[in-house]
């Protein structure tokens, strides 16, 4: 394996294998951080420390949540530790290696794979310096591995060290894998969350059918009419797009047809957004046009008031009481050791 000090930004890719690593980077010798740490999920990062900034930085706006968490605390606290043990080993290194001067960088990286579709999991720990192996985990054998001769002392001194081996064995085995799901499970909630919801509204049957859509994220939209499955330009007005308070947005497009029109044709409403695409029809308009008694209306009215409110009292409890449970000492597998 080689080490690379490059954090490469690439698209979201949903298979049915998933990858959960954490990159510790100690450097010497130039002028930007001595430090370094990112997580990344499915090779996208989920968080950022350097020693400059001194703080855990989310990346993803679903990570925003847990970063109010006491845990996120905690692992700032990590790896504000690891900041001057990372100082500490480099110059012990270099020293080993006989060096006096020059650009040198000492690189830990951990985590799990996990095919969802099999359940079969891997973990690995793999310690890198000047971009080449230097130690790894051997979680088969349950013992560290030195790949040069100049690892061998520090890889006798971690192999005594039982109770750290039977940890990381744990940690690899079981809550390595767990974190991965949670972390996959608050992705896969927002990207639902920020989805568009569609629907048609109308005053009544003289008035234009409106297709509005909400609640979604990113911003790019597409709102199309359809008359017989043919897009239908004419009669159609498109609203512009506006902000929510959650901060995802909305937009309309009305579409102005004549009774008859609707009765003699097909129309449909197509929104895509983020290559998913939604399709309302005619039979369900929303309106509040009813040739019934007053008194109906005013009941079901009200009854859609109480079920709002019902349903941003449960939201609210559900967002006091979400956390993320502890599973073991995080400071224990995530922290690091002197060489």
């Amino acid at each position: 394996m080689k080490f690379i000090i490059l954090f490469i930004c690439v698209p979201l890719v949903y298979s049915e294998y998933h990858s959960f690593k954490t990159a510790y980077t100690g450097i010497r010798g130039l002028t930007i951080a001595e430090f370094s740490a990112v997580t990344t999920l499915d090779d996208h990062q989920i968080d950022y420390y350097d020693s400059n900034i001194k703080k855990l930085i989310p990346r993803q706006d679903w990570m925003k949540e847990f970063a109010s968490t006491e845990q996120w605390k905690e692992d700032t606290e990590i790896r504000e530790k690891l900041q001057q043990i990372y100082k500490i080993n480099i110059p012990v290194l270099m020293e080993t290696f006989n060096q006096s001067v020059g650009v040198h960088t000492y690189q830990r990286m951990y985590g799990c794979e996990y095919d969802d579709e099999t359940e079969d999991s891997q973990g690995f720990d793999q310690y890198g310096y000047d971009g080449e192996d230097f130690i790894s985990l051997d979680l088969k054998e349950d013992r560290y591995t030195a790949h040069v001769p100049q690892a061998t002392p520090t890889v006798m001194k971690w192999n005594d060290d039982k109770t750290q081996l039977t940890s990381l064995k744990q940690y690899y085995d079981y809550e390595c894998v767990y974190w991965l799901k949670r972390f996959l499970e608050l992705r896969k909630k927002d990207l639902e969350r920020r989805a568009p919801e569609v629907s048609l509204l109308q005053k009544n049957p003289s008035s234009p059918v409106v297709c509005h859509a909400t609640g979604f994220d990113p911003s790019g939209v597409s709102i199309t009419w359809f008359k017989n499955g043919q897009e239908q330009y004419e009669d159609v007005d498109l609203g512009e797009l506006l902000p929510n308070e959650d901060e995802t947005f909305q937009k309309t497009s009305s579409l102005y047809v004549s009774p008859d029109d609707w009765k003699n044709n097909q129309f449909t409403c197509e929104v895509e957004h983020q290559g998913e695409t939604i399709q309302k029809t005619e039979d369900e308009i929303k309106s509040n046009y009813r040739p019934t008694k007053p008194y109906f209306t005013i009941l079901c009215v009200m009854g859609g008031v109480i079920v709002l409110v019902i349903c941003i009292v449960v939201h609210i409890i559900h967002k006091k009481l979400s956390g993320y449970k502890r599973v073991s000492s995080r400071e224990e597998i995530y922290s690091d050791k002197s060489l």
